[in-house]
């Protein structure tokens, strides 16, 4: 004898839920206007052991008003470079609600000057947010003698 699925049965999917839960109120967030208040900003929360040891990727996610929603770590890699997967960077951004955000990843040699790769990469990210009209106000590459703000250079 033959079962029948019922239509539930034969569409069984995941039911997917976008959520933005946040304890801090936002008129306690921090509001960045500088390239030096957000280099503040990421030197603090900046795990001091990795540094100088190997390159991370992260994104600064702000509202409208420039206050900070969060800080996510987007990947770590090795002595030499880490991916910045566009996927993973706009995904945050998207479930954080961000109207913009500012891209940072550290130099652990220590070197403040940008690589044509980094400016690649920060013009194809720019280009993905205007798609989704999330701006891409910064990318700023982090030392912990100092900091080179793309935006600052002119390269944005």
């Amino acid at each position: 004898m033959e079962s029948v699925m019922s239509v539930s049965e034969m569409y069984n999917v995941a039911e997917i839920e976008l959520v933005y839960k946040t304890k801090i109120k936002a008129s306690q967030r921090p509001k960045v206007t500088s390239s030096k208040e957000v280099y503040n900003v990421l030197l603090q929360s900046w795990d001091e052991n990795k540094i100088e040891f190997v390159e991370q990727f992260k994104i600064l996610l702000l509202n409208r008003c420039g206050r900070i929603l969060g800080i996510v770590e987007v990947s770590t890699g090795g002595i030499a470079g880490t991916v910045a997967d566009p996927k993973v960077i706009f995904s945050a951004a998207l479930k954080a609600n961000a109207s913009s955000l500012i891209l940072a990843h550290n130099h652990p040699s220590g070197n403040i000057k940008p690589s044509e790769a980094d400016k690649y990469l920060t013009r194809k990210i720019k280009e993905v947010g205007k798609l989704l009209d999330i701006s891409v106000l910064d990318h700023i590459i982090v030392t912990t003698e100092g900091y080179c703000s793309l935006a600052d250079e002119g390269e944005m």
